[in-house]
Formats: C-alpha cells, structure tokens, sequence
C-alpha cells in the first residue's frame, strides 16, 4: 500500500476503500485531517467522490478514536453546523 495508506488504514473507521479515496485527496495522515479538520477533508472527498455524511463521522471518529456510530449527537450537531456554515 503506497502514499500514507497503510497509516490511514490504522485509524479507526478507514478501511482501503477510504484510505485509497484520501489518497487522492493528497491525505496520507491523521495529521492532516486533523489539520485541516473533517470537514474540511469530507468536503474535499465529496467535491472528487460520491460519499455519504458517513464518511463525516468516520473521519471525525478517527481523529477520537471511536467508532462512527459512537460520535455523540453534539458533536455531530457542531459538525453538521460548521458544514452548513461554510456551504453559504
């Protein structure tokens, strides 16, 4: 697994499908999401791939190490709102 892959697919909630989509992002680190923030990075996938509000949470829950059904309600409310946010 080449460009940052193989670290992307330690973290919780990326899987080679994920890490390979990061990738072509020019992701190959936790650092650089959590740099540039989920949104940011989801933002980023969803301009390049079809990617459902999933891949948010599973990008938020690998910067927490949690699952991505584990991120609690706030958190998600904050993310949905900086998402909607920098949509206008």
């Amino acid at each position: 697994m080449a460009d940052g892959r193989a670290e992307l697919v330690k973290l919780k909630n990326i899987g080679e499908t994920s890490a390979e989509k990061l990738a072509g992002i020019g992701i190959s680190s936790r650092e650089q999401i959590e740099e540039l923030g989920a949104v940011t990075v989801f933002k980023r996938l969803r301009e390049r791939y079809p990617v459902s509000i999933t891949m948010l949470w599973a990008l938020q829950g690998a910067l927490l190490d949690l699952p991505y059904y584990q991120i609690p309600i706030e958190i998600r409310t904050a993310l949905l709102e900086e998402l909607a946010s920098d949509a206008v």
